[in-house]
């Protein structure tokens, strides 16, 4: 052997040993490690079945927020391409009839006040050109059958006068008068000519077209308002918008409404039961096409004992496919249609996994579904499923990186007994380097809602379940009663008295995981975001057990929360009634306001709210934060300009986590902590460390 060929041998032996270039061991994710991970949404099939359209959000330090673009790939996984690129970002991707064009929605141009609006681009590449101006903002784009026009939903237009008055700041308005109505529209592709299809002083609320294109079944509203989902009802109409019918009238808030593939019946959802009374989990119901009494609709899913999240006819309009909240996991359904629309009630499970799926959809021409998976590891990979293979098949691999580059923690189901005996489930989350016989400080997290569910999946920033496992937290989510997925009963058990039973369950949680060896009984937090707010309102007004909390956008008076936020019609069944009509529950309302009992807190509790929230408007923690200051219990309240229910900005979201979890080191653990910077921040501190070094 000469020495060149001994020397390549050493080296390549020496390579095999190293391992791949760059291989390196897991880390634990830090908080920007977390805000940087990509998401995707919104996936669509081609008309042909062969490639796939998604919006992929990833971070963006310098505007301080997350940009969406469009990508594509090939169903194989291969030819992965990124379509669009626009500075302020685009969304709703959809394929013409033909495949060749796609229409999406973007804000072009400098001006950060420019009306979102569609453009086009071919798939086979190229620039993409506007299609509307239209005066307002445009959304819910979809294209005709025969690819002639796109339909859209636009806001009225401010008049000239308010205009005017608007530009003097002349500009005091009426609350909850101060909207303009959103109709329907479509664009003729080729001359751009935009034709209005609804008029009149009602909004069009979410619309979708007949499979054949000749007609239109959409919910119509009073306002766009969301306190006015109740007066909400489906309507069909032309395509063109003549023959509008009514075709429901009740009390419920409908949803997802869609005609067969014959045109002779509509399936909707609805949070009622057979009776119409709410809430329940969410129904799929049937309603005959031909227009009427809203008596006519009939429940399908009486006996399912799950949520529906998502219903759409078959093929052939023998079918009905479901995605179902089940839970810790939703997954696919098929519900058989016999003879003049009859559901027999056997469901078929088309999945089933530890996952949660989302941005379901079905292309009928092709008995073929897309969906995104969330997963432990996994934040969202696309996976498609039809009639010619028994199992969904995945198509991209953007997240595989994540499993191998940090250390991700392991999240397992438990289950234990409330306080009535009733049976509830939680996902407990280990701490890295979980050692058996080893109690860890656990983070107890109630979700929102409260008609939701935790689910098996990789999490958000809000809740960074991978950084409190980095640093030793065991974590618990608690699918407390009222939550979604479990049944009527279990959902239901808030109605007449929000906190009987939830607060509980939580409690309880808490014990079974100490009882399991993981949790020390002396090192407990609660956190919780919305309804999950509330509830750790209620758990520090309830228990002293915590030694430290944070309760985000959390209600703390149900009295003054029913006037102040945007939304009303849960809270009326849980109490009882209104609060100002004749002989109103008031005492149900104030029994389980947190208020009441918030002398009783010794818990250190902060308390994070969006100045712009009108869900659970900043006074409600305004007045947990001051009565815990008035007695002496440590807290802050932190308020982010510009951010409504759910915070967006980055540099806020990183706020959030920081804060949270140095109260929890200083009140629970006891240890110090170090904020993490954004990392323009980083790179600044680093810059001014390297001067400083090269000064010396």
């Amino acid at each position: 052997m000469n020495r060149g060929a001994f020397t390549r041998r050493v080296l390549l032996l020496a390579l095999i040993i190293a391992g791949p270039a760059g291989a390196q061991h897991p880390r634990p994710m830090t908080m920007v490690d977390l805000l940087n991970v990509p998401r995707i949404t919104d996936a669509q099939l081609s008309p042909d079945g062969r490639q796939a359209l998604f919006v992929k959000s990833e971070a963006d330090w310098k505007v301080n927020e997350r940009i969406e673009h469009i990508w594509r790939v090939d169903l194989d996984g291969s030819n992965l391409r990124q379509l669009t690129n626009g500075g302020q970002g685009e969304s709703s991707p959809r394929w013409s009839p033909d495949g060749g064009t796609i229409a999406f929605v973007a804000k072009r141009g400098e001006d950060k006040e420019a009306e979102a609006q569609i453009w086009l681009i071919a798939n086979d590449g190229g620039e993409a050109r506007p299609l509307t101006a239209h005066e307002t903002s445009v959304s819910a784009i979809a294209w005709a059958v025969d690819g002639t026009h796109v339909y859209f939903v636009a806001g009225d237009p401010k008049s000239a006068d308010r205009k005017a008055r608007d530009k003097a700041k002349d500009d005091v308005y009426a609350l909850d008068e101060d909207y303009r109505q959103e109709h329907l529209w479509q664009i003729d592709v080729e001359t751009q000519t935009e034709t209005r299809v609804t008029r009149g002083d009602f909004s069009v609320i979410d619309y979708e077209l007949s499979r054949d294109g000749t007609q239109i079944v959409y919910h119509r509203g009073s306002s766009p308002l969301i306190g006015d989902n109740e007066q909400r009802e489906i309507w069909v109409m032309a395509a063109d918008g003549s023959g509008a019918k009514q075709m429901t009238k009740n009390s419920a808030t409908e949803s997802d409404a869609e005609l067969s593939p014959d045109n002779s019946q509509i399936l909707f959802l609805a949070e009622v039961n057979a009776q119409f009374e709410f809430p329940y989990n969410s129904n799929l119901f049937l309603v005959p096409a031909e227009g009427g009494s809203g008596g006519s609709a009939r429940i399908v899913t009486a006996d399912f004992p799950h949520e529906v999240q998502d219903a759409t006819w078959s093929k052939d309009g023998r079918a009905i496919y479901v995605l179902a909240n089940m839970g810790l996991h939703s997954e696919l359904f098929r519900f058989d249609v016999g003879d003049g629309g009859a559901v027999n009630g056997q469901s078929h499970r088309l999945t089933d996994g530890e996952h949660a799926l989302s941005d379901w959809h079905y292309v009928a021409a092709l008995d073929g579904h897309v969906f995104i998976e969330d997963t432990p590891s996994s934040p969202g990979e696309i996976w498609t499923l039809d009639q010619s293979h028994d199992e969904p098949r995945r198509v991209t691999q953007l997240f595989d990186r994540l499993a191998h580059e940090f250390k991700l923690p392991r999240q397992v189901r438990i289950e234990w007994h409330g306080a009535d005996d009733e049976t509830v489930e939680g996902l407990l989350y280990y701490p890295l380097d979980y050692r058996r016989g080893t109690r860890y400080p656990l983070v107890v997290q109630t979700h929102g809602g409260p008609h939701a569910s935790d689910k098996f999946g990789f999490g958000a920033w809000s809740s960074y379940v991978q950084v409190l496992t980095a640093k030793g937290y065991a974590v618990l989510k608690p699918n407390y009663r009222g939550s979604t997925g479990y049944g009527d009963a279990f959902l239901r058990d808030m109605v007449g008295h929000y906190f009987e039973n939830a607060h509980l369950d939580v409690l309880a949680g808490v014990d079974a995981v100490i009882a399991m060896g993981v949790a020390d009984p002396d090192q407990l937090a609660a956190m919780g975001w919305s309804a999950g707010g509330h509830m750790t309102n209620k758990l520090i007004t309830f228990t002293d057990r915590f030694k430290a909390a944070a309760s985000g956008a959390g209600a703390s008076n149900w009295v003054s929360m029913y006037g102040q936020s945007d939304v009303r019609s849960y809270r009326t069944p849980w109490f009882g009634g209104t609060p100002w009509q004749k002989d109103a529950p008031i005492q149900a309302y104030w029994d389980n306001s947190p208020l009441k009992d918030v002398a009783n807190v010794k818990t250190p509790t902060l308390f994070l709210v969006g100045e712009r929230d009108v869900r659970v408007p900043p006074p409600q923690s305004v007045e947990m934060h001051r009565a815990l200051k008035a007695n002496g219990v440590p807290t802050h309240l932190y308020m982010a300009p510009r951010e409504a229910h759910g915070w967006h900005e980055l540099r806020h979201e990183l706020f959030k986590m920081n804060v949270e979890l140095a109260w929890f080191e200083e009140h629970v653990t006891k240890r110090v902590y170090t904020w993490e910077n954004a990392p323009a921040e980083e790179e600044e501190k680093k810059k001014e460390t390297d001067d400083t070094t090269s000064d010396r």
